[in-house]
Formats: C-alpha cells, sequence, structure tokens
C-alpha cells in the first residue's frame, strides 16, 4: 500500500520541482505556486462533484466518460486559476506559464488519486490492484494533466498577449488544444503501461525545449530591452525631447487635456521607463544568484505611479496607448517590484 501510495502521488510532484529546478529566473513566487496546487485541488472535487451530478452512474458508458466528458469538464475546471494570474497579468514568460499551469495539473492529479486510493483502501481493493495500476495512474494521468493545463497556459499566454483587443477570445483556441490533447491521450490505443512510457519520453523533451526557448527569449528582452530603456530615458530628459514624435504627440494631447494632466503623463511615462530598467536590473541580479531588496526610492516611484493614473483619469490613459506607457509587461514588471518590497504597496 505505501508503494502505491508513492508510486501515485510522487511523480507528478517531481516533475514539478524538476520544473522549478529549471526555472533559473525563479519567478514565479512559492506562494504563487502553492495557491496552483490548492486551486487544482479544488477544481479535481468540483470535477468529481459534477460529473456525478450531470452524469449519474450507467448514464453514460465509461468510454465516453473518459474520451469525451472528462477531457471537457476538468480542462475547463482546471484553467479558471490560470486565467485568473493571467488576467492579474502575474506571468511574465511562457517559463512562468508553464510553471503554474503544470502545478495547476499537480493539484489535481494529487487529489483525483488521492480520491482513486481511499475509494478503493476503502473497497479492499487496493491491494490487489497492484504497483502497476498506480504507476501507470502516477506517471500517465497525473502528469498528463500537468502537461495538458501547462500547454493552456501557454499558449493562452501567447495568443492574449499578440491580440490583446481580443483577449477573452484568444483562450479558446488554447483551451480547445488542452482538451484535444487530454482526449487524444485518452484514445490512445496502445496498452496503460507502454503508453505511459512513451509519454514519459515525449512530455521531458517538449518541456525542456520550452524552457530553453523561453529562457533564451528572456535573456534576450532584459539584455536588448534594458538598454532601449535607458536610451529612451535619455532621450525624454533630454533638451531634444521636444522635436521627436513622443514629443510631438505629447504636444498634440494639450489640445485635449489641460496642461497639469499632460504634465503628469510626461512624468508617467518617465516613471515606468525607471521601474522597468530597475525590474530588468533585478531580473539578471537573480540569474547571477544574487537577490536585491526594495528601496524606498523605488517604493515611492511605485506610489506615485499609483497617484498619476488616477490623476490623468481613464480617458488620458488611453490616449497614452500609442505611447505604449501601460502594456501588459510594464504591469508585470510592476508586479515583480512590488513583490520583492513584501506585497502591493498602499497609497
Amino acid at each position: 500500500m505505501a508503494l502505491s501510495i508513492v508510486a501515485a502521488l510522487l511523480p507528478v510532484v517531481v516533475f514539478l520541482a524538476i520544473l522549478l529546478l529549471m526555472d533559473s529566473f525563479k519567478l514565479v513566487h512559492p506562494r504563487m505556486v502553492v495557491a496552483a496546487i490548492a486551486a487544482g485541488a479544488v477544481a479535481a472535487l468540483a470535477t468529481l462533484d459534477l460529473q456525478a451530478v450531470l452524469f449519474p452512474p450507467g448514464t453514460v458508458t465509461f468510454r465516453t466518460l473518459t474520451r469525451y466528458v472528462a477531457p471537457l469538464s476538468e480542462e475547463t475546471l482546471k484553467a479558471v486559476f490560470v486565467v485568473f494570474v493571467l488576467r492579474r497579468r502575474r506571468l511574465g514568460f511562457l517559463v512562468d506559464a508553464a510553471i503554474v499551469g503544470f502545478a495547476v495539473g499537480t493539484g489535481f492529479a494529487l487529489m483525483e488519486n488521492a480520491d482513486y486510493l481511499l475509494r478503493s483502501a476503502t473497497q479492499g481493493r487496493a491491494a490487489s490492484q497492484g504497483v502497476a495500476l498506480w504507476f501507470v495512474r502516477g506517471f500517465g494521468p497525473a502528469v498528463l494533466h500537468g502537461a495538458t493545463t501547462a500547454l493552456f497556459a501557454m499558449l493562452a499566454k501567447i495568443l492574449t498577449e499578440r491580440h490583446e483587443d481580443r483577449w477573452a477570445a484568444m483562450l479558446l483556441p488554447a483551451w480547445a488544444a488542452a482538451v484535444v490533447m487530454h482526449s487524444l491521450f485518452n484514445h490512445f490505443p496502445l496498452p496503460p503501461i507502454l503508453a505511459t512510457c512513451v509519454q514519459l519520453i515525449v512530455l521531458p523533451l517538449v518541456i525542456t525545449e520550452v524552457f530553453n526557448r523561453s529562457e533564451r527569449a528572456t535573456r534576450e528582452w532584459v539584455g536588448e530591452g534594458l538598454d532601449l530603456d535607458v536610451e529612451l530615458l535619455q532621450l525624454i530628459t533630454s533638451a531634444q525631447f521636444g522635436g521627436t514624435r513622443l514629443g510631438a504627440y505629447l504636444r498634440e494631447l494639450r489640445s485635449r487635456f489641460a496642461g497639469p494632466v499632460v504634465a503628469d503623463m510626461f512624468c508617467l511615462l518617465r516613471l515606468e521607463l525607471e521601474l522597468a530598467i530597475r525590474a530588468k536590473g533585478m531580473l539578471m541580479a537573480r540569474e547571477a544568484g544574487l537577490e536585491v531588496p526594495l528601496d524606498d526610492g523605488v517604493r515611492a516611484r511605485l506610489r506615485e505611479v499609483d497617484y498619476l493614473r488616477r490623476s490623468i483619469g481613464t480617458a488620458g490613459m488611453l490616449a497614452l496607448r500609442p505611447l505604449r506607457v501601460t502594456t501588459s509587461r510594464d504591469d508585470w514588471n510592476r508586479y515583480l517590484l512590488e513583490r520583492a518590497g513584501g506585497g502591493r504597496l498602499k497609497t
């Protein structure tokens, strides 16, 4: 029984631990990982209740349940937490999305297998089923739950960033991909043990490639983005700024907004660049194994950004969109700095 518990519950946790170790920037906070695991466990309990209500025993065949009903219901409920953190812009890169998605799947798999173990033990079937079954469940469906939710999180991250004007609609292709992947696994014609072995070969290769590509993209963004932010900051603080397209655009806004509001817009642009530079510096230090604490100056800038956004108002912030002051990456930079300061700052 002890070996069965280990075989059923440990593999997916080990996979998640490997993902966390592979992340050199360590951008996903442990609290986020714990919250994702808990959300996955809640989703598993909700799925069991939902399927019991909608499809009482005898209403659908086991094959229909596993091939069609389960992929739809399970991937939908697992996606809820991922959508929540995406909407709050707490995931900066694909690696972050993969880790959070896999953590949700880990919680789902742990709860599902724990429930299956408990029911088997209660019915006196646990000993007779053997360790092989739990090996298949631990390395097969359990790891699959993590992989499908990680796939959804990564695709949703890519699509919503590329099409911010159709944010909600872009979630559907990512969700459909996770459902199809889940359903295809349950259609697999190979014996369960062989199918599990194939999955153990394919998934690590795919995940490793995704991590390598994402980390390269992160390093490029940090290095090239830092240089660009520094150049822009030097430009807007120079005497030549008025002759640039940015300066001309701000002058045009004077005809639509009061002078003090336009001045606040200029200050916000400068502060966003300063905070972006600080966030990228923190990432470079973190990759080198150093933690840079948040000083009082950065805290004051974060409070000032809050004040300026309220002062500028909704219409003014919309007018600033062509300047790319308030992108999703800016919000993520802010989240990174706030987290370094021990939580959200109050004004």
